[in-house]
Parts: structure tokens; sequence; C-alpha cells
């Protein structure tokens, strides 16, 4: 401790020292963007002064309904205003946001409203039948807030409070109540739960708030960005990107189904200028019909996340109007964590190579302390070789405050004063981390570890391949060998012989898929493969 902080007087006091949290920024947007668009859903326009009015009633709302500092406020919501005010007015009156995925079947929404002990569940028409459903099975359901999406022709049910009746019953001079503590819980996400129950995973106000300034330093995003909602506000909170919009003033284009019309309709039509998407979004835009696109006349600049991007992917946007970085995250870390910085000198590079740059995971972003691959057993940094294997591990305020009634997940995953991410990669000479694979998706053939996702991105660029998803297949001799599961693009053929001789010119024998399946890949509500269920099929081939 240096002299100074042994001098008296000095503490925190209300004069220089508050609690940072996310709801700072649309105080502060309704002030001083009053009257700028802040959000855009079809015929609807709100500006700011109305957004911020409409969050205060709703966090009025929820305290007449009961609600109270600390309880959950649950929703089942798409990527609509009222989930953009939901992610305000629910911690905006000392409540925790549990956004839940609306692809998950009764049982799991049933276990997570129960596990959460949600009070309230802000809940689309769409999905009243699956909220009827788990809420069927519980002792003390939430009360349920219908919200009617008029713009995309769901009348209300006339069976719940409608969410614009229950808005008006709020006060929009309600006085918001700020967290004491910017460790205070702010939002509840549940993860995946592909190998058993999902967990939920606690965020506080500090860590949402730090990733809300620090992610606009690495999107090189200026003021008045119009942002375009397509990840999933249930998933990471859509990374953040919905408390950090306001920072800007900009404008939030909410796309309730992603498609490659909606997604050009709104960069033609509404000048969207950013959107965060998985890789699976980017082949939406690159295949979209001719009769899909529309013309623009700026570069949009994405974010893209959720599995490793294949080069060839991210070679066939660019001409198209885009700008790639690839992220990196987790639900644990808020979302992205890392970027893929772009240096000077990759300008130089061949386009293939600066194709295969940007596919890299990257290095930390500002608000992480440390982002590290380490040898688990050992906790020690891999050698910076482009070769050495080891898990990614992350540290610092962008990590959540642990798993909801789980101390030992909780303990497991903060193992030697890390948070364990679960993801095998390796790190170059310049600090930049690039994935191999999950933990689970190595696949050992003879001793050999494969990289399901470098035997992937030599398959994406074949130009039959539309999406491909690599999993281990059990073999006799080999313990097990990669096993490739293609859907190939409309109009094209190709066959099984084909696509394993075009990766034997490009990978190592051992490598090599030696068994290629045609079909539909089945895919999370934010585009990832599923590669569980990949897995069991192809055990039983």
């Amino acid at each position: 401790m240096g002299w100074l902080d042994n001098e008296t007087g000095l503490e925190k006091t209300a004069a220089n020292h508050a609690a940072l949290t996310p709801l700072t920024h649309l105080r502060r947007a309704a002030d001083l963007f009053a009257t700028r668009e802040a959000l855009v859903y079809g015929h609807t326009r709100r500006s700011y002064a109305q957004y911020y009015a409409r969050v205060s009633q709703l966090a009025s709302a929820l305290v007449g309904a009961g609600v109270m500092p600390g309880n959950v406020v649950a929703t089942l919501l798409p990527n609509i205003p009222p989930h953009a005010e939901a992610h305000f007015g629910i911690p905006a009156c000392g409540a925790v946001l549990n956004a839940i995925n609306t692809r998950l079947e009764a049982d799991t929404v049933a276990y997570i409203l129960e596990h959460g002990g949600a009070k309230v569940l802000l809940v689309d028409t769409e999905f009243l039948d699956l909220a009827h459903d788990a809420c069927a099975t519980l002792s003390q359901p939430p009360l349920l807030i219908e919200v009617a999406d008029t713009e995309a022709g769901f009348a209300a049910s006339g069976k719940h409070t409608e969410y614009e009746a229950f808005l008006a019953s709020g006060d929009p001079g309600f006085e918001w109540i700020m967290p004491q503590d910017e460790w205070e819980s702010l939002a509840l996400n549940y993860t995946s739960g592909t190998t058993g129950r999902p967990k939920g995973v606690v965020y506080h106000h500090r860590g949402a708030y730090l990733s809300t300034l620090s992610q606009p330093i690495s999107w090189r995003m200026t003021l008045y960005p119009r942002y375009l909602t397509i990840v999933p506000m249930f998933h990471c909170n859509a990374w953040c990107h919905p408390w950090m919009i306001p920072v800007l003033g900009g404008t939030v284009i909410c796309l309730r189904d992603i498609t490659a019309r909606g997604i050009y309709q709104a960069i033609s039509t509404e000048g969207a200028t950013h959107f965060g998407g998985a890789p699976i979004v980017l082949q939406t835009i690159i295949n979209a019909q001719e009769s899909d696109r529309l013309p623009f006349d700026h570069v949009v600049e994405v974010f893209t996340a959720g599995a490793p991007p294949p080069a060839a992917t991210l070679a066939a946007i660019e001409p198209l109007g885009f700008n790639v970085t690839q992220v990196y995250g987790l639900t644990e870390t808020y979302g992205p964590a890392t970027e893929c910085l772009w240096h000077d000198g990759f300008d130089a590079l061949p386009d293939d190579d600066r194709a295969e740059v940007k596919a890299r995971t990257g290095v930390a972003m500002p608000f992480m302390d440390g982002v590290c691959v380490m040898t688990p057993e050992t906790m020690q940094p891999v050698t910076r070789d482009g070769a050495a294997l080891g898990e990614i591990m992350h540290r610092g305020n962008g990590v959540m405050k642990g798993y909801y009634k789980n101390p030992e997940a909780t303990a497991e995953a903060f193992r030697g004063g890390w948070f364990h991410s679960g993801d095998i990669a390796f790190q170059y000479s310049d600090g930049y981390i690039k994935i191999a694979d999950r933990a689970k998706d190595i696949i050992i053939s003879g001793g050999e570890n494969v990289s399901s996702v470098e035997v992937e991105g030599v398959l994406m660029k074949h130009p039959a391949v539309q999406l491909a998803a690599v999993v281990a297949k059990p073999d006799e001799k080999w313990g097990e060998v990669p096993c490739a599961c293609i859907e190939v693009k409309n109009g094209v053929d190709v066959t099984e012989a084909e696509l394993i001789a075009f990766c034997r010119t490009k990978l190592a024998g051992f490598k090599t898929p030696k068994r290629v399946i045609f079909m539909d890949l089945p895919k999370t509500s934010t585009g990832k493969i599923q590669k569980f269920e990949l897995r069991g099929q192809v055990r039983d081939i």
C-alpha cells in the first residue's frame, strides 16, 4: 500500500464512487440523445426518451406485481423491442433478468423456471403453449405477462395480462433501484445443458458494464451505430449488446426471424452498420438467393462467434460488403472475451493467408485481465509455437460470479485461479490463440490428435459444401476416425469419394475423413452445430 492510501480523508464517498452498472448507459442516453432513434422494429420507432419512459414503467409495474430486489424475472421472447426493454426494466427494479432460450423443450424450461425461482415470466404469444406446458409442472408458477407482437401478426390470446396493459399500470417517472454494490447480480443465463441439466451462470453489474465499454473499442464503433439484432437476446444477453448500444446513442434494429432477406432489408433500408452472428449467419448471406439481395453502399462490421469460422467463409463474405472480426467467449464470460485484433502488417498478406489469420481466435479484449492457453494439469502456459495444445483459460472482471446453486461446479470451473473454458487451442508466437477443438470433440485416431475444426476448414473450401461438421466414428483398428457430416449447396452434386479425395490433397492421411454422410445438420438456436447429436448418429451407422 502506498503512502497516499494512508492519508486520512481519502475515502469512497457518493462524490467519487458509484457502483458500475450498464443501467447508467440508458439513463445517460435518455438525457443526451432524447430525440434520437433508440429502437426500430417494422413500423415501430421509439426515441431514447420514449425508451427510457417505457423501461421505467416496466420496472414500476414489476414492483407493483410484488417483485422485490434480488427476485428473478424471466423472459421467453424473440428479438423484439419488449425484450430490449426487459434488459433494462427488470434490473431497474433491482431484479435479476433470466432470458430463456425459446427453442428449449417444456421440461427444460420448467427446470430453469423452478431452479431460478422466477416470480414473473414475460412470454411472447408464439411461445404461450411452451410456457403453459412448463408452468403446469411447477408448484409455484410465475405470473405470466403476455407480449403480443402485432408487427409479426400475433394478436393477444386474452388469457393473460398483456404487456402493454401491464406497462400502462407503471409509472414513467419511477425512480430506478440502482445497485449499491457492482457485484450484485444482474442476469442469470443458463448454459445449453447438452450433457445434463443446464447450469445457471450469474452475471454481475460490473462485468456487464465493462464489457459494454470494451466491445466498442474492439468493434471500432463510433457514435450512432445502427445495430441489427441477430444474436438472440437469450444468448449471453445478445453478447451484452442491448446494454451497450445506448453508450453510443445508437439504434437497435430488431429482427424477429433471421433470414437472408430480413438481413439485407435491415442493411439496405434501415442502414444497419453492425451485427453479431454465428458462422451459419455468414453462410446465409453468402448463399442468399439473388431475389433476396438488396443493394447497400457501406461496409457492415460483423462480429462472428459460436464456432470457429472457416477461412473459406471469411474469404467469400468480404467481397459482398462485410468486414468480419472473429470474437470468442462463453456464456461464462459475458459473451465475447477475445478478438482477432487486426494489425497493419496483416493487410500485406495474400488473400488466402489473410482469411486464415481472420479465422484465429485472437487475443484478450480490453476488459479481460488475462486469457491464456495452459496445460490444465500443471496450470502452466503452453509453448507459443503454434502447435502445443492446451486449454483456454480466462481471468478477470469478464468472468461470471459462478454457477447458481452449484458450488461444486463453480469450484471446478475456477480451479487454480482461472476459469477453465473446456476449449482446446494452441498459441502463436505473437500471442494469438487458435481453437483446435472442444476437449470432447478432439478425435484421437491411432494415438494421433485430429482437430475437427481443421478438417472442417478444409471441407468448407470445396465449392459444393455449404456446412461441414466432423465427429469421431468408432473404428476397430484405429479406435476412432474422422467422419464428415455435410450439407451440400442447393443444385450442386458431389460424391463421398470426391470429398475424401479433395481432403487427401490438403490433409495428412490420419486427418482425412474415412466416411462422408450427407444430411441436414442439427443446430442450436444460435447456429451452433449440435455435435453431440451427430456423434450419436454416427455411432449407430
